[in-house]
């Protein structure tokens, strides 16, 4: 198994945007699905963002479609988030998870296999004061 870095996260004020990115290590990169997760404080991590990097299909939860967008770098071997006008609410830990079991479909089927997934990178931090 391979190994996963998020960055890009931060401290923004409402309104604003940030950029996460997760480089992989260790993968067959085209043959991944990669998803983002998200944990606010006192709830439970939720996977909102996936993207199947053979056919490049993505998907994000209908609530976030407006504001936040997945994509990858097939050359970097990266998959990033950007997250525009965000709110209070978008506070939490942002996580990338990989799964080399389900890719070549489509991102809907990443989102399914996916979403009870158990193993992330470390994590990185969003911070939205209002």
């Amino acid at each position: 198994q391979g190994q996963l870095a998020e960055s890009g996260g931060g401290s923004v004020q409402a309104g604003g945007s940030l950029r996460l990115s997760c480089r992989t290590h260790g993968y067959i990169y085209r043959h991944l699905c990669m998803g983002w997760f998200r944990q606010a404080p006192g709830k439970e991590r939720e996977l909102i963002a996936t993207i199947d990097t053979a056919g490049g299909s993505d998907y994000v939860i209908d609530s976030l479609a407006p504001r936040f967008t997945i994509s990858q770098d097939r050359a970097k071997e990266t998959t990033s988030l950007q997250m525009n006008f965000l709110r209070s609410e978008d506070s939490g830990i942002y996580y990338c998870a990989a799964d080399a079991n389900s890719w070549g479909r489509s991102a809907r089927y990443c989102y399914e296999s996916l979403r009870d997934f158990n193993s992330w990178g470390q994590g990185t931090q969003v911070t939205v004061s209002s």
